[in-house]
Parts: C-alpha cells; structure tokens; sequence
C-alpha cells in the first residue's frame, strides 16, 4: 500500500484482477474442502410424539387433588427421572442403540450422547413433545414410542406416590393431634374435679347455695332467740317455784291455779301446741328446727296429759298444790333440759351454717383465678380441637384424591400424535453450510489479497508516483505484452466468469432449496 494514496473503487477491482490468484485459489481450495465435508456429513433424523395434559374429570370443587405443583415443574421432575443413567441403558440394551459405538466407547459417554439428542418442549396450550434425533429413523420412531409410554406411565406412578404420600402424612398427624386432644380433654377433666365448685360456670350455684343458707340462719337465730326467751321463763318460774315455808306454798298455789285457770291443765296446753305445729307446717318444713322443738314439747305435753288423766296418788303428806307445784318444777327442769339441748343444737348447726358460708365465700373468691386458669386450658384445648378437626377433613379429602388416582380419572398424560418414521433429515443442512462454505473461501481470498496488497509498496503508475514522491512524472514506458501474455490474460478472465458463474448458480440453487 502506497503512503499518501487515497484508493477509489477502480483502484479496488484493478487490485482484486491484480491479485485474482490468491482470490481465486484459496477460495476454490476452501469451498471444495467444505463441499466435501458437508456432503459427507450423515443425515440425522428427528421423530416427535405429542402428549397432552388431561386435566381431571372430577371438578375441583368437589375434589381437590394433593398434587399443586405446576405442571411445568413435575415435567422437569419427570424428565429427570427417566433420562436418568439406569433408564436409558435399559433403553439401549433393550433397543440396541450405538451398537458400533458401544465397542469402542464408554457407556457413561454414550448416555451423554443420547441425553443430548432427546428434546422435551412445551408445544400448545396444555401439551408438551418428545422428540429423538438420530441417523435411523425407524430407530428415531422406536425410541419416541418408548419415551412417551415412560413419560405417561411415570406420571401416573409419581402422582399416586405424591398422594399415597400425603395421606399417610395426613395420617400421621392426625393420630399426633388426637392424641394431644386426648391429653388437653384428661387435664380440663382434672382440672375440674379439682376445683370443683370454685369454676366460672358454678357461681350463679354458689350464690344460690349462699343465700340458702343465709335464710336458715335468720330463722335459726329467729328460733334460737325463741329458745333463750322461753328458757328465761322457764328458769323463773323455776325460781319461783322454790320459795321457801308458807309464802313459797302460797305463791305455789296462787301460780299453780293462775296457770290452771289461764291454761287449763296438760291437755289444753297440748292442744295448744298441737294447733301451733299445724300452723308452722303450713309455713315450715319438717326438718325446720321450730317444728322439731315443738314436736319434742307435744310429746312431754303428751305424757303430763296422760298422768294427770291416769289421776296418780299423792303422799299421805303432801297436799294436792304441793304435788302441783313440784310437778310443774320438774316439768320445767325437764323443758329447760330440752330446751339446753335444742340450743345446743341449734347453735352446732349455727356454727356448721357459718363454716358452710366460709366455704362457698372462698370458692366465690377462688372463682376469678380459676376462670383464668381455666381459659388458659380451654385455649389449648380448643386450639388442639380446630387443629384435629382441620387435619380430619384434610386427611379425608386426600383418601378421595387418592382414589380418584387410583381409578385414572385424574390429571393424566394423553399420547395425542404418535410418532411416526420420519421421511426427511432434519440437518444438516445442506444448502446453509455451502452458502457459508462459499462465503468463507471468499472471504479468506479477499482477506489474503488485502494482506499481500497492504505490505506492497511498488508502484505502477503515474498517480502511484505522484502521491508517494510528490514528483512530476516526464514520461512513462507501458508495458510490452506478447501473445502468450494475452492468451493469459484471457484465461483469468475466463476463469473469473467461471467462478461468478459458479457463485451465481450456487446461491440460486440455495435459495431455492431453502424457499422449498
């Protein structure tokens, strides 16, 4: 290349006549090596099954399947599993694949290759291919066939897996959860038999209770006072009754025929007494504690009625208002004697009503710690309850998805293309790798002419001197050709038609193989 010299495209197609040679040769050179090559190449084929996605027959909203994960997912799964190293040996021994190549090669290697040759791509919608490039096509058909059944028969298997799977999981937890619900219904039934009467739901009862009692304690102290009222009069006339001498029998006899006169004797004091239970038993109970003091009095009644009827003699000594007055004193001792014990009663039954009131005071005051107690518990057990029931209805809803599985009316793969022999290579392609074939051998002859062209610096014309010595040229020589040198001349040119031919027919044959 000249320094200083600007090349124009005339220049260009001087050089390229120049240097048409070192075009020329390596170009053939190159497109011949590559035509063989390609030729020589061996055709692989390609046969493809489609296989569809058959979504499940039973809604969803009656039965919901245990498997969620996408379909896209589980295809890779599967893919995994049956291009593993165990199924496609079986499938090259059973099918006797490689068999040249098995002589020579390892077997690892082998299932590299065929690994690589099995394409697996989502065509349409809910359907996917399984395609097998090799040099035999009833082999390409053959190893589909068994790939598709593998994928079908792969799919179900792993499906019935995930759900057999799932409900022994469901299972397990279940049996986990109701054993825990067992545990938390044994400590809230503990927990009650503990604190019995001092739980949230009992205080309405212990209010009740309480009030009860509180009745029977005003009638207790109303009858209690009665009692000590009447044990009063007792203890007076008592005291009257042992006046001494004269003014004692007096007072005896003045007493005695008062209490005669306002009485009446035993038996209307007894009738007395039976007319004031009738009316305490319109109002009382039998056990209340008034009517057993009065039934006690009836019968003492009772017995000076029957001794004052049976007439008994007195003493030779003592006059009638003496015996009158001794028997009203031991009448009177014996009532106060009754009367002592009734209290005595009364005030342990007092005593016991107290303690009762203690009792449910306590359990009333206990109340709020045990309902917060207790709320902790029924949390748990509530918590553990809703847990049982959710897994109980998960556990159910996974034994009908698993016999839906079983009977094949799930989710399914569905062979819809079968493979078939295929009719045409798939590659190489032909036409494509002579095209580049071509281009390439240009390229290198084009690419060494400018190399050679670059570290060329004579010159061979006028404006060639101009711009690298900036001289003015006197005169010029041409160049003196001969006969032979013509004849020359015309068999490059002839030989430049020749290739543009070549090139011209190449790229319309091309083209037309690839618009076909």
């Amino acid at each position: 290349m000249i320094p200083g010299k600007q090349y124009m495209p005339e220049d260009v197609l001087r050089i390229a006549w120049r240097r048409k040679w070192v075009i020329l040769l390596p170009a053939i050179a190159i497109a011949t090596s590559v035509s063989v090559w390609t030729y020589r190449l061996e055709d692989q084929y390609r046969s493809e099954a489609l296989i569809q996605v058959v979504p499940q027959r039973v809604p969803e909203n009656y039965v919901r399947s245990n498997v969620t994960i996408p379909i896209e997912s589980r295809l890779d799964t599967i893919s995994q599993q049956i291009q593993g190293r165990s199924r496609l040996e079986k499938i090259v021994r059973e099918l006797n694949l490689y068999a040249e190549y098995r002589q020579t090669m390892l077997m690892e290697d082998i299932i590299d290759w065929m690994r690589a040759s099995i394409d697996v791509q989502f065509a349409r919608g809910d359907a996917f291919t399984v395609g097998f490039t090799s040099n035999d096509p009833r082999t390409c058909m053959r190893v589909v066939e068994r790939l598709a059944s593998l994928y079908i028969d792969e799919n179900q298997r792993d499906r019935e897996v995930l759900t057999n799977d799932t409900t022994q999981f469901l299972e397990s937890q279940v049996a986990d959860a109701r054993r825990q619900l067992i545990e938390n219904e044994k400590k809230v039934q503990e927990y009650r038999q503990r604190h019995n009467g001092e739980l949230p739901t009992q205080v309405d009862a212990n209010l009740a209770a309480m009030h009860d009692i509180q009745l029977q304690l005003q009638s207790l102290s109303e009858s209690l006072n009665r009692d000590r009222d009447r044990r009063l009069v007792l203890e007076r006339i008592i005291a009257d009754a042992s006046l001494p001498n004269a003014a004692q029998a007096q007072a005896a006899r003045n007493q005695g025929a008062e209490e005669q006169a306002s009485a009446g004797g035993a038996a209307d004091q007894l009738a007395a007494a039976e007319e004031e239970l009738q009316t305490l038993l319109l109002r009382l109970k039998p056990e209340h504690p008034d009517v057993i003091r009065l039934n006690r009095t009836i019968v003492g009644l009772r017995k000076r009625a029957d001794a004052e009827a049976a007439n008994l003699p007195l003493g030779p000594d003592i006059n009638p208002a003496e015996a009158m007055r001794r028997n009203r004193l031991n009448e009177s001792k014996a009532e106060i004697a009754n009367l002592d014990q009734q209290i005595a009663e009364k005030l342990a039954e007092e005593k016991r009503l107290h303690g009762a009131i203690g009792d449910y005071q306590k359990r009333l005051e206990a109340t709020p710690s045990r309902e917060s107690e207790l709320t902790d518990l029924m949390r748990d057990y509530e918590t553990t309850q809703q847990t049982y029931r959710d897994l109980l209805s998960k556990k159910q809803d996974s034994r009908i998805s698993a016999n839906l599985e079983r009977r094949q009316i799930g989710e399914q793969f569905k062979l819809l293309d079968p493979p078939r022999v295929p009719e045409k290579p798939v590659s190489p392609n032909r036409p494509r790798f002579y095209m580049l074939g071509i281009f390439a051998a240009l390229g290198v002859g084009l690419g060494l002419a400018a190399a050679l062209e670059y570290f060329d610096r004579a010159m061979r014309s006028e404006d060639d001197v101009k711009a690298a010595l900036n001289l003015l040229v006197i005169a010029t020589i041409p160049v003196m050709t001969g006969a032979q040198t013509a004849k020359l001349r015309r068999t490059g040119l002839a030989a430049w038609l020749t290739l543009g031919a070549a090139v011209i027919v190449g790229a319309a044959a091309i083209a037309w193989r690839l618009l076909k």
